[in-house]
């Protein structure tokens, strides 16, 4: 093989590096460059500088623009990557927030058991802790039953027409042995008891003076119905939730009144013209209560969301309708000034009351804890261990409940300062144990449970306030409880009121007979004393 190299020429045409020329130097390698004569050799040296800068030259737009087209290429990569990971974000944000919104129930959050579905109670156990109680009647607890009247209004006999041994008639024979059976049958509707008050106008023989009689109070039409009847249309449409058509039939089956839907109707209205100094006794009486109950609920009136306000205690009940503004809170005419202590939910619509002392209920925590819980379960990134300081936070809450009914068993005026102390030390160490779970993590559920724990941080002396007076309750029940038929009413009017008044009236009959229910009075004699002689009022704050 014949030793040496090739010399190459190269340009550039077009862009395009092409080799113009070439030739072959034979017998020498690059490894004899020592045997070429020193002239040769930097003659061969600048060639090849040349070369190379030629190629250079030649090869350096190529190389730019390809470098370019990449650098293009990788940016448009970049832009699309980082576009489709914005998406998977959305997506997964989107997922979280359908995922947590499904995982809602009466439970967890503060949607009421009603939309809960038919199902819930399938994939979950219930929430009460067993009582260790038997179902049904209570031992001690007074009997309904069903007894026997010495004065019956019928008496029929069923003797045995025969013998049952040998045949022979019985008609004649002497009775040895009875047993009085009895049953209670309801009487067909009666035909109305009509009075009629004949207003006479008699001269006077001495002077010859005309003078007419006067009829009683409220007889002022030719035909009208009397006070009972006005209280059985307002018990079925305000205590009973009757819609007003089917209210007016039950009158004509029940009552043996014909009344229209239209009187039917008009029938909650009129007893809450009635009503004015019954609520006016309330709101006094609950402004000066020691301890009150104060909730709100939407409710569809007139095609838009009005909401219901109440203020309540054990024995009283005053609602009133509006929005939820700060001036729809104390259109009620009982929170602005009240300086008690105001039992109420989380929300922020109650902080302008700053006379109050304000303490949250332990219902709506529990249910916040439970769902974060929940939501917990439900990942795959170690969410149930990070999330474990909502189970210590519970606990708490319900080992102070527990503590405060056995502070009131013993008659005990208020918890010991020891057990105070050691009640909010379990209290904090759990925050503290949800703050650092979740400080500084990415993601909606890590983002909620820190926005409820700093919440927990914020108002500690507002949570636990139950443990400081035994005088406050645990929970806002007792609102909760005075506003549910509020909903009911709703669902039996085709889920929304026709107007704000009649959403109005509804509010005012209803704390009416809420607050005689609550003293025992029964709600179709406070309507029938409304109509006949002016509304009940509550004596005091509470029995004597």
């Amino acid at each position: 093989m014949v030793a040496g190299f090739w010399w190459f020429g190269v340009s550039c045409c077009r862009g395009r590096v092409v080799v113009a020329s070439w030739r072959f130097v034979p017998g020498i390698g690059f490894g004899d460059v020592s045997r070429l004569p020193e002239a040769e050799v930097r003659d061969l040296a600048r060639l090849l500088i040349d070369r190379v800068s030629a190629l250079e030259r030649a090869l350096g737009p190529v190389l730019a623009a390809e470098r370019a087209a990449r650098s293009a290429r990788e940016a448009e990569l970049e832009r699309e990557l980082a576009a489709e990971r914005a998406r998977a974000d959305a997506l997964a944000e989107r997922v979280e927030w359908l995922s947590r919104r499904l995982g809602k129930d009466s439970s967890n959050s503060s949607r009421p058991p009603g939309s809960d579905g038919p199902y819930r109670g399938l994939r979950e156990k219930p929430r009460r802790e067993p009582s260790g109680r038997r179902p049904g009647k209570q031992p001690g607890a007074p009997s309904s039953t069903l007894g026997q009247v010495a004065s019956p209004d019928e008496r029929a006999e069923c003797a045995p027409p025969e013998c049952r041994g040998c045949g022979a008639d019985l008609s004649a024979a002497p009775v040895v042995g009875e047993q009085r059976r009895q049953v209670f049958e309801a009487r067909p509707a009666p035909p109305p008891l009509v009075t009629e008050f004949v207003v006479q106008a008699r001269q006077c023989p001495c002077c010859g003076e005309v003078t007419e009689g006067a009829a009683p109070g409220g007889v002022t039409g030719r035909a009208q119905y009397g006070p009972r009847v006005h209280a059985l249309a307002a018990l079925l449409t305000s205590w009973h939730h009757v819609p007003v058509g089917r209210a007016a039939r039950m009158l004509g089956q029940l009552a043996g009144v014909r009344a229209s839907a239209g009187f039917t109707a008009g029938a909650r209205g009129r007893a809450a013209a009635l009503l004015a100094p019954f609520m006016d006794r309330a709101r006094e009486l609950l402004a000066g209560s020691p301890v009150l109950h104060a909730d709100e609920t939407p409710a569809r009136a007139a095609g838009k969301v009005r909401y219901l306000h109440v203020a309540s205690t054990g024995f009283l009940t005053a609602m009133h309708a509006s929005d939820r503004t700060n001036a729809g809170i104390d259109a009620g005419r009982i929170l602005p000034g009240y300086t008690g202590v105001l039992v109420r939910d989380g929300y922020s619509g109650y902080l302008h009351l700053a006379g109050a002392v304000h303490a949250w209920c332990g219902a709506h925590l529990l249910r916040d804890l439970k769902g974060i819980s929940d939501r917990a379960a439900r990942t795959w990134d170690n969410g149930p261990q990070r999330q474990q300081w909502t189970a210590a936070m519970a606990a708490v809450l319900h080992d102070a409940l527990q503590s405060t009914r056995a502070a009131r068993a013993r008659e005990d005026g208020q918890l010991s300062d020891l057990e105070q102390a050691r009640i909010r030390a379990a209290y904090r160490a759990a925050l503290a144990g949800g703050i650092e779970a979740n400080r500084g993590r990415k993601g909606m559920l890590a983002t909620d449970a820190l926005s409820l724990a700093m919440r927990f941080g914020r108002h500690e002396d507002m949570i636990l306030r139950f443990i400081t007076d035994l005088a406050i309750p645990f929970t806002n029940n007792q609102a909760e409880r005075d506003l549910r038929p509020a909903k009911v009413q709703q669902h039996a009017s085709g889920g929304h009121w026709r107007t704000l008044l009649g959403l109005a009236d509804f509010a005012i009959v209803r704390s009416y007979l809420s607050t005689a229910a609550k003293w025992g009075i029964d709600p179709l004699d406070a309507l029938t004393r409304l109509f006949t002689t002016g509304p009940w009022l509550p004596p005091a704050l509470q029995p004597a």
